[in-house]
């Protein structure tokens, strides 16, 4: 131990370190001409003397020896902690600042709002929307119409033509029903299995050229004849660069391609035809067979072009055409939402459920009329 501190000691001396205290050392500049201090703590320097008396201060009160008494959770006097929060003074953070807007009454009415959504919950039918009725248009976006979710024909509900109020979404109605529309014309009868269905494909001229790796140029060639289905016809250069050409592609990229040249836009149609081929390659690396399903790359499509024709808001619709676009909306697959999965239907509010008006009794008015001659007769005397 002793031997360590004299090389301590040695090593000080040949750098020109003196100690000045237990936290201090000292060390003559030449370059400045005056004493440098040290702290051996924290390595950092000063020019001016430190204090050679050490007065630890704490970073904290200690709150070791500090009584402790339990308050109420609404206790807000002198000694609770809400109290004892505001007077101390938090040496590392900074106190938030203090709310100045009580949602306290804004909380209670949503969890209202979300039991009673759980104890009366709703699931909408395609019957429903058959016999939906159509009231009006509200604010040029909605159509107020009457659900009747009961099953019965209940008195209320045969008068009103239904129990539950909902709003549908005009827009997403329509989106839904062009939707919809666009699927039907994307398929076509497929001639070598009769009762099947297929994408239609349109030629592309020039071929589109995607680089792809060895393994997914393996997967292609693969499953090439399987491809077809999914209007997607790919051909392999004779040459050594790893690239195919995609000569036949699904009909809507085609009609999307010159909608945007149409609009002045840029072209499209290699990223969309990119990234059809690298979809149908992931689910042929994971899957080993092709997709059966409608690939997400022409519903994307499909849906940007139902979105762009649809009813917006602000368009301005008659009895008719609102009754019109319900009735279109009912004979959709999927009526219950938008091309892009919002919700097309909202419940507001059941009218079951309302407090009933009280008949209240009918005024006498011959009593009062009688009343109001005597009053004419001896009330002025």
């Amino acid at each position: 131990m002793w031997t360590r501190l004299q090389m301590k000691d040695k090593a000080m001396r040949v750098i020109g370190l003196v100690p000045v205290s237990n936290d201090w050392l000292t060390h003559y500049d030449d370059s400045l001409g005056k004493l440098v201090y040290i702290n051996q703590a924290t390595g950092l320097s000063k020019y001016d003397a430190p204090s050679l008396e050490s007065t630890p201060v704490p970073c904290t009160t200690d709150v070791t020896n500090m009584a402790v008494s339990v308050v109420s959770k609404t206790d807000e006097g002198p000694g609770s902690l809400s109290a004892l929060f505001s007077e101390w003074n938090n040496p590392v953070f900074v106190r938030p600042p203090q709310v100045a807007v009580d949602v306290t009454s804004g909380q209670a009415e949503g969890l209202a709002v979300k039991i009673h959504n759980i104890l009366f919950p709703y699931r909408f039918t395609k019957d429903m929307i058959h016999s939906m009725k159509v009231i009006h248009q509200v604010d040029k976006k909605f159509l107020a119409c009457l659900l009747n979710t009961t099953g019965q024909n209940t008195t209320e509900t045969t008068e009103s033509g239904g129990n539950l109020l909902v709003l549908v979404d005009q827009h997403a109605a329509h989106e839904r029903v062009r939707l919809e529309g666009l699927l039907t014309e994307s398929y076509e009868d497929d001639p070598d299995t009769p009762g099947k269905k297929r994408l239609c494909s349109s030629s592309v001229s020039p071929p589109l050229e995607i680089t792809v790796t060895e393994e997914e140029m393996r997967l292609l060639r693969l499953y090439q004849p399987l491809l077809r289905d999914l209007a997607l016809e790919v051909s392999f250069p004779q040459t050594e660069e790893s690239h195919v050409l995609l000569e036949r592609l699904p009909t809507c990229f085609i009609e999307k391609e010159s909608t945007e040249l149409r609009r002045g836009r840029r072209t499209v149609i290699k990223s969309i035809a990119e990234e059809y081929l690298r979809e149908h390659i992931e689910f042929l690396h994971s899957a080993g067979r092709v997709r059966s399903t409608l690939p997400l790359t022409v519903h994307n499509v499909l849906a940007s072009q139902a979105c762009h024709g649809a009813i917006k808001f602000n368009d301005l619709l008659s009895k008719e055409e609102c009754r019109s676009l319900v009735g279109s909306l009912a004979s959709c697959q999927l009526p219950f939402q938008c091309a892009h999965g919002r919700p097309s239907i909202v419940p507001l509010v059941n009218l079951l459920h309302l407090d009933n008006e009280q008949d209240l009794p009918k005024p006498n008015l011959r009593k009062l009329r009688r009343m109001y001659k005597a009053w004419q007769l001896y009330g002025k005397n």
